[in-house]
């Protein structure tokens, strides 16, 4: 089914879930339904957070800081106030605006900054550093939101999250596994082991109760202060940069650790600029992306713009399937040449997402895979400014999504992370949190590129937090962590839903698969071992390689918007050991 049609194919299945008595829903937290507001994260106790807040008469905005800072205390890995993230508003009125908190590379930084003995360090070198680590824009984004669109004061929003650190929780496999992937760096860095490792130097055992008090501190000092006086500046600002100048290691670490070159005027100078939308038109829907220097919104944008021109699109799923795959590669390949941040950078948005762009784009499709890198077109007027690369892909790439709504017409999907699974592995001392290393999402191995290391400059990203309006009013709200995959997941989930006639649970669930323009696509296994993985393999000679381990591609949390005011939250079932979705009133 397509278009309208698909989107009525859920009426049976939403009813049967509206209808469910308490106790199935207890044991299905990654889907509810029901009204006056719901919300979707990946960890119970934030989604939690979240709906008491908007129980206690708060707003979307209001809920979400309060999600995100449990997130900061539960999520450390993926998350927190040493990170920076997108967040999409759509206000009671209908405005869509974004905020930008992407962090920013020191002012001293250079296009070599990553570079030793005239080459680029390995992605390691690069990543457990303090070079790594750019200007921390979450607090500030968390801060704004709530001024501008909130109803209470960033004290209120962190207490609940304030509480956790302080009293503790209990450490599950997932977070197990992610203090086991960052090797020894962690036993490197003392604060980091005194946080997540046991007296043996060995991972946090499942079940552990684990507290952070220093990150309770640091939120209460937010919460009194302010984040210019209580983070921006003043002891917190001095311990940052410090950690990143140099490093906290023990006398005689295992790995090199490269110094930084933050300084107290490189956090004093932040912004975290407000920013419009990027905006298509997609079968009478209207989706509001990201842009840069995110290229979450243009990449989904121009590769949904290629889609809509086949007006057969999901009638036969395997070729649509194909259409997808090859359109994500000509939107990656123009993503990969020409998204930066265009303060430094003048980045073809307007041509990206055009009509007849998509139009050239969609003539070069081809009947079966390219099964290859293909180069960027020319979305300029005058001719093409970009730089052709290849995708830059880093294992381990984490981050973590929420998406919360009200009863009053507002909606937030947020995006926030600190880069890789734990960060730049650095806990500043003292104060409880990890540093990232988003500056590794710059092209650092070339100094020509666009997205070159530059001081002040903000390193592309991919997080596509998105928000979906069916004639003006919200319809969904969407978004993924999973690095350079994002763009990718949250496209298909959305294809899924909406040209597939999928629920919303069953668009989350279904297996993925990712093209980023390269000679094969990375799918989960049970994506190759499907249906369409073959036929697209036999038909259309698709080639794929399996995601490494665990095997997961993205971790999807949504809200879709009923009839009658009711609101169907939806989270992953089972990736990253499942996510929680909850409503206000079941």
């Amino acid at each position: 089914m397509r278009g309208s049609a698909g989107l009525l194919a859920t009426a049976a299945v939403i009813s049967a879930l509206a209808s469910a008595p308490a106790a199935q829903a207890a044991e299905n937290p990654a889907t509810a339904v029901g009204r006056d507001g719901a919300a979707a994260t990946v960890d119970t106790l934030a989604t939690k957070a979240a709906i008491k807040a908007l129980e206690r008469g708060g707003n979307a905005v209001d809920a979400a800081v309060t999600a995100a800072g449990v997130l900061g205390v539960v999520e450390p890995f993926s998350c927190g106030v040493g990170g920076g993230g997108f967040m999409l508003i759509r206000d009671r009125k209908g405005h869509v605006i974004t905020i930008d908190g992407r962090e920013t590379a020191p002012a001293a930084m250079t296009p070599t900054s990553f570079w030793s003995g005239g080459k680029p360090l390995s992605f390691d070198d690069a990543r457990y550093s303090g070079m790594s680590a750019g200007v921390p824009g979450t607090p500030l984004s968390w801060e704004r939101a709530l001024e501008s669109y909130g109803t209470i004061s960033l004290r209120r929003a962190l207490r609940p999250g304030e509480r956790i650190a302080r009293r503790g929780f209990a450490v599950d496999q997932v977070f197990h596994d992610q203090i086991a992937g960052n090797g020894t760096y962690f036993n490197d860095i003392p604060s980091t082991a005194a946080l997540y490792l046991d007296a043996g130097g060995k991972p946090l055992a499942v079940g552990t109760r684990l507290r952070n008090p220093d990150l309770a501190d640091t939120y209460e000092r937010l919460g009194r202060l302010g984040v210019e006086r209580g983070f921006y500046s003043g002891p917190v600002a001095r311990a940052i940069v410090a950690a990143s100048t140099d490093p906290p290691t023990v006398g005689d670490p295992e790995h090199p650790w490269l110094p930084g070159v933050m300084t107290l005027d490189d956090l004093r100078d932040y912004t975290a600029p407000f920013r419009a939308p990027t905006t298509i038109s997609y079968r009478g829907l209207d989706v509001y992306g990201m842009g840069p220097p995110s290229s979450g919104g243009s990449t989904d944008g121009e590769a949904l713009n290629i889609l809509e021109g086949y007006r057969d699109f999901g009638r036969d799923r395997v070729l649509s399937l194909h259409r997808y795959l090859e359109a994500s590669r000509l939107a990656y390949a123009d993503r990969n040449a020409y998204l930066a941040d265009p303060a430094f950078f003048p980045v073809p948005l307007r041509g990206l997402l055009s009509d007849s762009f998509a139009a050239e784009r969609r003539a070069l499709v081809p009947a079966t895979a390219a099964n290859a890198t293909v180069p960027p077109g020319d979305p300029y007027d005058n001719g093409g400014r970009g730089e052709p690369s290849a995708t830059v892909s880093h294992p381990n790439q984490s981050t973590t999504h929420l998406s919360v709504a009200d009863r009053k017409g507002n909606v937030v999907s947020y995006t926030f992370t600190i880069e890789s699974i734990g960060g730049n592995a650095i806990v500043v001392p003292g104060y409880g949190f990890l540093l990232n290393n988003e500056l590794t999402d710059f092209n650092y191995d070339s100094t020509t590129h666009p997205n070159r290391v530059e001081g002040g400059k903000r390193p592309r990203s991919s997080m596509a937090p998105t928000i979906v309006e069916r004639r003006g009013k919200p319809f969904l709200a969407i978004g993924s962590p999973g690095g350079s995959q994002i763009p990718t997941t949250v496209m298909q989930t959305f294809i899924n839903r909406v040209d597939f006639g999928m629920t919303l649970p069953e668009a989350i669930a279904a297996p993925r698969v990712s093209q980023r323009n390269g000679p094969t696509s990375v799918a989960e296994p049970d994506f190759i071992s499907s249906y369409a993985g073959r036929a697209l393999a036999s038909r259309y000679d698709h080639a794929f390689v399996a995601q490494a381990p665990p095997g997961e591609i993205g971790a999807v949390e949504a809200i879709e918007f009923l009839r009658g005011g009711r609101f169907l939250a939806a989270a992953e079932p089972v990736r990253r050991g499942s996510g929680s979705a909850m409503v206000v009133r079941p």
